[in-house]
């Protein structure tokens, strides 16, 4: 039974994609914070569901759940994430530069440390994948300028990520990012085209046939690839 494990898989895209993978038969090891959530969804969603109590920023609690079982990984998602500062706070003219640093350390470093962490576990499994959900606001081709830090945080994460794929190539480990659209999630928010529901069973669906041939590009949630 091949086993995922989903960051802030507490809600939105992250608790849908658990949902249809448990659904499909997978084993879920889902992160989150807060114990509360950790009991609910236990409970809620069965004994293939497993949370993970640590905060991806959290570089030691990382090294604890990561060290807490020999079991191999198949599948890293990373899908936690930040909005970042308050919209009036987040242009090039006039920044919450605190708020800027804590976004890059969730949605840009977390990344990066939890594919370290669990590197170990994942060269265990024969077709190891690590998927990071980015954001069509990376896009280097919209000059758009709401949102800088977040922007900013997607667009260095989708190059962190395909120097790592760069360098697990030569040990057959696929790594690749998602473009999810605009889902309607608490980040997304209720104007968005697009549910958790139906993002996360494309986005099953694109893990299910991701390969190492396929390695350092940047997928729709659709599963068709798109330009960086």
């Amino acid at each position: 039974m091949p086993v995922m494990l989903i960051t802030g898989a507490n809600r939105g895209i992250g608790l849908a994609v658990a949902r249809v993978a448990l659904a499909r038969g997978w084993t879920v090891l889902g992160s989150m914070r807060r114990e509360e959530d950790a009991d609910r969804l236990a409970a809620e969603l069965g004994p293939l569901f497993r949370p993970q109590l640590f905060d991806v920023a959290d570089r030691d609690a990382l090294a604890a759940s990561a060290a807490s079982s020999p079991e191999a990984i198949d599948v890293l998602l990373n899908n936690a994430g930040i909005i970042g500062p308050d919209g009036q706070d987040q242009s090039s003219l006039h920044m919450d530069f605190d708020g800027f640093l804590r976004t890059l350390e969730i949605n840009t470093l977390a990344p990066l440390a939890v594919a370290q962490a669990f590197l170990p576990r994942l060269r265990k499994a024969a077709q190891p994948r690590i998927l990071t959900i980015s954001s069509q606001m990376s896009w280097m081709g919209y000059a758009k300028s709401d949102r800088v830090a977040y922007r900013a945080s997607k667009a260095a994460v989708n190059k962190v990520m395909q120097c790592l794929a760069t360098d697990l190539e030569p040990e057959n480990i696929a790594v690749g990012l998602i473009d999810p659209g605009w889902v309607r999630t608490d980040m997304g928010g209720g104007e968005a085209d697009l549910t958790a529901e139906e993002v996360a069973s494309g986005i099953v669906g694109l893990i299910e046939n991701f390969d190492i041939t396929r390695t350092g590009r940047f997928f729709r949630w659709t599963g068709e690839a798109r330009e960086f």
